[in-house]
């Protein structure tokens, strides 16, 4: 199956935001190609973030190294310049050259409302989840892009949650949350801009349904049965796993002719379709062209056709 290959040793990654979800999926999945990846955040084994969950770099390292590649954990607050360009400074020092750049810092899961306008929603928290989700994107790129620059081929992936398509013409959740995905599809957009003429690519990329530790723990089921969930929400059917964003990532940091993509949104359907590689279960789901076709219209659940 296309992605088994060790097509990336010698490259370098850093997974800004990597302790779960799509960043630990990335992380690993490039790990099993080969790849060196540094796995950043705040979720440490000395202390847990605001999101007082157990899941810690550290075993996002572990898992990167039990996967074929060299995990290296690093704390870091990525709104806090200085630890971001600490971080960098350690690449740099420790591997002369980042080839990969992921930006998924996000930590926005207990700060957003559904449905609730601007002036009903908590001002704090909205500002936070901006913070969060947008400026440490921006602090991330300032430092670690000119690292990524000293070789030709580098590659920088803005993960967000939407296509550029379907955030253009629907209401994704909330104002802020709304604002923070669709900055992210622009980020990369601009980033293509300026990444282009310097021999680097810039993409945005967005996973399906994703089953992450939250989402599972929200339905109370685990990876293993997590289609006992279908009883009361029919259209998870159609959700992947973190791994399955994660072998969009490798494929698209294995392909040298990734500048094709440059400044485009992508999502993990479409480029299964294009690279060939499936989800941890053999399929191949296609969420977002679901959500177009099924979900959002109301049809009943059934994923025949899209996975």
């Amino acid at each position: 199956m296309p992605g088994t290959e060790r097509d990336l040793e010698g490259r370098v990654a850093l997974v800004a935001g990597a302790t779960r979800g799509a960043g630990r999926g990335v992380a690993v999945q490039l790990g099993a190609r080969g790849a060196t990846v540094y796995v950043s955040g705040r979720s440490t084994t000395g202390r847990r973030s605001e999101y007082d969950r157990p899941e810690t770099i550290e075993e996002t390292a572990a898992l990167v190294t039990a996967a074929g590649g060299r995990g290296v954990a690093v704390v870091a607050d990525h709104l806090v310049p200085g630890q971001v360009e600490a971080l960098v400074g350690r690449i740099d020092s420790e591997e002369g050259r980042l080839d990969v750049l992921v930006n998924d810092i996000w930590g926005g899961e207990r700060l957003f409302e559904w449905e609730s306008t601007v002036w009903e929603h908590d001002l704090d928290k909205g500002l936070r989840l901006l913070r969060l989700a947008v400026e440490t994107h921006a602090v991330t790129s300032h430092f670690a892009i000119p690292l990524l620059l000293r070789e030709p081929g580098g590659l920088v992936v803005e993960m967000t949650d939407g296509t550029a398509e379907y955030n253009a013409s629907r209401y994704r959740v909330s104002f802020f949350y709304d604002l923070a995905k669709s900055s992210v599809l622009r980020m990369a957009f601009a980033l293509g801009h300026e990444l282009g003429p310097r021999g680097a690519t810039a993409v945005a990329l967005t996973p399906g349904w994703l089953r992450s530790e939250i989402m599972l723990e929200a339905f109370g089921v685990t990876e293993e049965n997590w289609r006992d969930a279908l009883e009361k929400v029919p259209h998870f059917a159609i959700s992947e796993t973190p791994s399955y964003v994660g072998r969009a990532v490798a494929a698209l940091a294995a392909d040298p002719e990734v500048s094709r993509w440059n400044g485009k949104s992508l999502s993990s359907g479409q480029l299964a379709g294009v690279y060939g590689f499936t989800d941890l279960d053999g399929s191949r789901p296609d969420a977002w062209r679901y959500m177009v076709e099924v979900q959002d219209p109301g049809r009943p659940a059934d994923t025949t056709g899209y996975r």
